[in-house]
């Protein structure tokens, strides 16, 4: 039914205006935000079929939210409703150097929190090619590190490809914790996105470039993975290797979902066969993520010259 299901909470990103601090600002820009979302957005642009999964209260942010994706093509037929709840907020102040951005989570009790196994009709989350996760989603509750958990285990016994974002969030659990649980999932994936500073931080790998990606398919036996370094680049190991790519600098209107931008694109060409043209897809992506606002990049194939299908255009 799909090309790709994923599991994770809803959120509302209230901006604060360059320049200004929370404490102060008078305005906020109001967007969608979930990482999971973000990536399932840009695959249905693409032309993939997409479905999300999560737990949503019945109210007008909720709907600000569900909105945001459902007008891309993100399939809601398994996103969960509650009469009532909280829908999680984050607040960001953007940063210029020498002062850093900074993200301020209001994510407790919300509806997501206290998802359980048996809410998730799972026989249509598993009817997929690709399930994808993430690490912030395990870290925020017991219960949400369950139904992550269960997920991969029914989908790889299932033979259905896994894909992990490590995605380590040190506000949100610590190395210890993380560890503990992602490294259990990550045994199950064919592709797994980490960077090389978490890799550093979780698993104490280290190497020039591509040789932490290197060690990480190695230590976990993932077909492929995918490690960025900031400015640095884009590392990759594969069956075939290890390869390098320089990343472009550009200037930054609003970075977060620029990452996911890189995930979902990477992701794209990976389920049309080429994950290594899929890199190259992410990168041009992600240019694009960070010159506007939104976690949710807005593209059209044709913008970013990014093929929809591998048939050949007769």
């Amino acid at each position: 039914m799909f090309d790709l299901t994923t599991i994770g909470e809803g959120q509302i990103r209230l901006t604060v205006p360059q320049g200004e601090r929370l404490s102060n600002t008078r305005q906020l820009r109001m967007t969608a935000a979930c990482s999971e979302a973000n990536v399932s957005g840009l695959l249905s642009q693409l032309g993939r079929r997409t479905s999300w999964c999560s737990v949503m209260p019945e109210s007008d942010l909720a709907e600000r939210c569900l909105c945001e994706f459902r007008a891309v093509g993100v399939d809601m037929s398994n996103m969960i409703r509650v009469p009532e709840g909280r829908v999680a907020l984050y607040f960001m102040e953007p940063g210029e150097p020498p002062m850093p951005s900074r993200v301020t989570y209001d994510r407790l009790n919300t509806a997501f929190r206290d998802i359980s196994v048996d809410d998730v009709n799972w026989e249509s989350m598993l009817n997929t090619r690709l399930a994808f996760v993430t690490g912030i989603t395990t870290a925020l509750t017991e219960n949400t590190a369950r139904v992550i958990t269960h997920f991969v285990d029914a989908a790889h016994e299932r033979g259905i490809e896994v894909a992990l974002d490590v995605n380590y969030r040190s506000l949100l659990w610590d190395p210890d914790q993380a560890d503990r649980i992602l490294s259990r999932i990550a045994s199950k994936c064919r592709i797994i996105f980490c960077s090389r500073k978490d890799a550093g931080v979780l698993w104490g790998l280290d190497g020039a470039r591509a040789e932490v990606s290197r060690q990480l398919r190695e230590r976990f036996g993932a077909e492929h993975v995918v490690s960025t370094d900031g400015h640095n680049g884009v590392y990759y190991a594969g069956p075939n290797g290890i390869e390098d790519r320089p990343v472009e600098l550009v200037p930054v209107i609003d970075r977060p979902g620029a990452g996911d931008s890189f995930v979902a694109a990477t992701l794209h060409g990976h389920l049309g066969g080429d994950i290594v043209k899929g890199i190259d897809y992410g990168l041009r992506v992600s240019k694009y993520a960070l010159t506007h606002h939104g976690d949710l990049t807005l593209i059209t194939p044709s913008e970013l010259a990014i093929p929809t299908t591998t048939d050949i255009i007769r």
